[in-house]
C-alpha cells in the first residue's frame, strides 16, 4: 500500500474516519485480561481482530506498551492483571555506566511476542492499514533511569545522558524495522515524556534522536506517526515539527485550538478526546458532546485534522462510549453535507 498517497487521500476526504488509539478495551470483547494479552501473541491479535470488527476505524492501532523496550535492556516491570506493564525501579543509576550498556537485540524479553502480534495482525485484518507502536527516545531514556530524574539528568550529565539516548535511538530503529519488514503499514512512536522538557531541553534531548529514527524507518509504504501527551507540547510544535514525521498526534493535556494553526496545512494532526474522563468515566451524550465540540467549535475547520482519542484509551473503558464515539464522528460529518 502506498502510505504516502493514502495519508493525501485522508486530507482530500470531506468525510473522515477516525484513528483512535483503541486496543486494550478489546479485552472485553475476548474475555481476557491486559496482563495475559501484553504477554501472548495470539491474544493480541484476537483482541485487536475483535476491536476491527466492532468499529469502522481508519487504522488498526497495535498496543501500546511503554515497558517493552525498556524490559529489552533488562529492566525490570510490573505486570498486573488489569494494566499496562510498568518499569519497577530505575536501570540505570549512574550515568556513567551507560558505556557499558549493551543495545539488546531485536525479539528479545517481549519485543518479539510484539511483533509477531502484528504479523498477525496483518494477516487477521486487511480492509485498513495496520500501525505497529513503540516508545520514543527520550521516552525510553527516562524509564531506564527513572522518568522524575530524566529531565535532571540532562542538566547534571548532558553528555552521557546524549550516549543514552544514541543507543536507545539505535535500539529502537532495529525494533521498527523489524515492523515494517513484516509488512507493517506505519508506527506511532509515542515521546510523552518529552513533554515535561521546555522547548530548549526538548530540541536538545528529544528532536535529534526522534528525526534520527524517523528519517532511518519512513517511506512512502511506511508511516511515521508522533504522539506526545505533554501539556508542554503547545510551545514545542516547531521542534515537534522538525522531526520529520509524517503526521502528529497530541493529548488531551492541550488545547487544540493552540494546536492547529501552527500546523502546516499539509501536515495531518490528530487528537483529542480525553480517554478518561471521555471514554472511561463519560456518558455516551456527554460523547457527542465532546465530539461535536472539538469537531464543530474548534477543529473541524482544518482539512488536516483528524480527530482521535488523547491518548491511549484504557482497558476500562465502556464500550457505549466507544461506540458513541464512532457514532458521534460520522453523525458530524454527515450533518455538514
Amino acid at each position: 500500500m502506498n502510505m504516502k498517497k493514502w495519508l493525501d487521500d485522508l486530507k482530500a476526504s470531506d468525510e473522515k474516519k477516525t484513528m483512535p488509539i483503541l486496543s486494550f478495551p478489546g479485552t472485553q470483547l475476548i474475555g481476557a485480561d491486559v496482563g495475559q494479552v501484553c504477554s501472548d501473541s495470539e491474544l493480541q491479535v484476537k483482541m485487536m481482530k475483535a476491536v476491527a470488527d466492532r468499529v469502522d476505524s481508519l487504522a488498526a492501532v497495535g498496543l501500546m506498551d511503554l515497558s517493552v523496550e525498556a524490559e529489552c535492556f533488562g529492566a525490570k516491570v510490573v505486570k498486573q492483571p488489569d494494566d499496562v506493564p510498568t518499569i519497577r525501579e530505575a536501570l540505570i543509576t549512574d550515568l556513567e555506566t551507560v558505556k557499558d550498556l549493551a543495545v539488546p537485540e531485536v525479539g528479545s524479553a517481549r519485543s518479539g511476542i510484539y511483533i509477531e502480534g502484528v504479523e498477525k495482525l496483518l494477516r487477521a485484518v486487511q480492509d485498513r492499514p495496520v500501525f505497529a507502536g513503540c516508545v520514543g527516545p527520550f521516552s525510553l531514556a527516562g524509564r531506564l533511569t527513572d522518568v522524575s530524574e530524566a529531565m535532571i539528568l540532562c542538566y547534571e550529565d548532558p553528555d552521557n545522558m546524549k550516549l543514552l539516548l544514541e543507543k536507545c535511538t539505535q535500539f529502537l530503529i532495529s525494533y521498527v524495522k523489524a515492523y515494517k519488514q513484516i509488512g507493517a503499514h506505519g508506527i506511532v512512536i509515542a515521546e510523552p515524556l518529552a513533554g515535561v522538557l521546555s522547548p530548549a531541553l526538548a530540541e536538545e534531548f528529544s528532536e535529534p534522536y526522534v528525526r534520527m529514527l524517523a528519517d532511518a524507518v519512513k517511506s512512502d509504504e511506511f508511516l511515521v506517526i508522533y504522539h506526545n501527551c505533554g501539556n508542554a507540547v503547545n510551545r514545542m510544535i516547531p521542534s515537534i515539527l522538525r522531526t520529520g514525521c509524517d503526521a502528529y498526534h497530541f493529548g488531551n493535556a492541550v488545547d487544540m485550538r493552540e494546536i492547529m494553526p501552527q500546523i502546516p496545512q499539509e501536515v495531518v494532526a490528530m487528537g483529542n478526546i480525553d480517554p478518561v474522563s471521555a471514554f472511561k468515566d463519560g456518558t455516551p451524550s456527554q460523547m457527542r458532546e465532546e465530539v461535536f465540540k472539538l469537531m464543530g467549535d474548534l477543529c473541524g475547520k482544518y482539512p488536516n485534522f483528524v480527530i482521535s482519542s488523547g491518548c491511549d484509551i484504557p482497558a476500562a473503558a465502556k464500550w457505549e462510549n466507544i461506540d458513541a464515539y464512532f457514532a458521534a464522528v460520522r453523525e458530524y460529518y454527515r450533518s455538514q453535507k
